[in-house]
């Protein structure tokens, strides 16, 4: 699966989960989830290049407690299990 695809995916799931997505300029390097008045909300950059999207939407995803109760493509599921609870890649 490409890198769009994978971001879109991700989106999706974001949105199923119950969180508020926003695509908004952030500087290039910004992104993540938060709580905005008792709201999730999952921004994300729209001047970061599309690594840096996904790799902010998945770390903010990876996070969430609820994933684990709805269905995530195995591509998605697989690319988010890279991530840990420090927000590091790889122990990068």
């Amino acid at each position: 699966m490409d890198e769009q695809k994978l971001l879109d995916e991700m989106i999706d799931l974001a949105r199923r989960l119950g969180l508020e997505v926003r695509i908004t300029p952030l500087g290039g390097e910004g992104g993540g989830v938060c709580r905005v008045r008792d709201k999730r909300v999952l921004f994300i950059d729209a001047l970061a290049a599309i690594p840096e999207r996904l790799e902010r939407t998945a770390q903010g995803l990876a996070g969430l407690p609820d994933l684990d109760d709805c269905f995530i493509l195995p591509e998605v599921r697989q690319y988010l299990e890279q991530y840990t609870g420090d927000g590091k890649v790889d122990g990068r």
